[in-house]
Formats: structure tokens, C-alpha cells, sequence
């Protein structure tokens, strides 16, 4: 990446600011097909799960590694490491 102040820089932010649309965060108005809302409608690509899922999912993965934490203590507890 190049630093902050040189040419290469420059351009970049001036080319990330004219793609932007006018300071709207990338997204252009209501109107417009492909906007966040498309993710949770039906037509949209992919695989289809609904955000508890993924909640439900993102805690048992926790749960697993803190478990796999404290299955490792244990082991090296007893085994006298």
C-alpha cells in the first residue's frame, strides 16, 4: 500500500470518491435493484438462512473452542505438563 501522502494515494481516494455516488455510502437511492435489502428477499442467490441461524451458529462455535480451551487445561492438568 502506498503512503498516505503520495501521488498513488491521492488518486486512489479521489477514485473511491467519484465511485461513491455523492457521499450516499456507496448505495444510490431507493429505487435501485441491487440494495441490502435484496439479501433477505427470496430471489437472491445463495443460501438461505435467516439471521437467528446464524446467531445460533456464531454461539455454538464459541462454545466449542472455549470448550476445546478448557478440554485442553484439564488434559494438561492431569497429565502433569
Amino acid at each position: 500500500m502506498a503512503p498516505r501522502g503520495s501521488a498513488a494515494a491521492t488518486a486512489g481516494l479521489r477514485r473511491r470518491r467519484l465511485g461513491s455516488g455523492g457521499g450516499s455510502g456507496g448505495f444510490s437511492g431507493a429505487g435501485s435493484g441491487s440494495n441490502m435489502l435484496r439479501f433477505y428477499t427470496d430471489d437472491a442467490p445463495g443460501l438461505k438462512i435467516t439471521p437467528t441461524v446464524v446467531l445460533v451458529m456464531s454461539l455454538c462455535f464459541i462454545g466449542f473452542v472455549t470448550g476445546l480451551h478448557v478440554f485442553g487445561k484439564l488434559y494438561r492438568y492431569k497429565s502433569g505438563g
